[in-house]
């Protein structure tokens, strides 16, 4: 099992994902709220999204930056 995160490491991965959060919200392809009040089900579905976006968004990062 691994320890826990420290608090410097905690910060850099909230400021990875901010930064990264543009594209996610592109890649997921989510409309805009207007309004509109979803259910428990439509958020985790939304989460879910952006989640699987944010993960693609990291490896086409780690590409560009090795050249790929």
């Amino acid at each position: 099992m691994s320890e826990p995160a420290t608090p410097d490491v905690k910060q850099a991965r909230m400021t990875e994902f901010m930064r990264l959060l543009p594209l996610t919200l592109e890649l997921a392809g989510l409309p805009r709220v207007t309004g509109t009040l979803y259910t428990a089900d439509q958020m985790e579905a939304r989460v879910m999204s952006i989640r699987t976006a944010y993960k693609l968004a990291r490896n086409l990062l780690k590409e560009v930056g090795e050249g790929v």
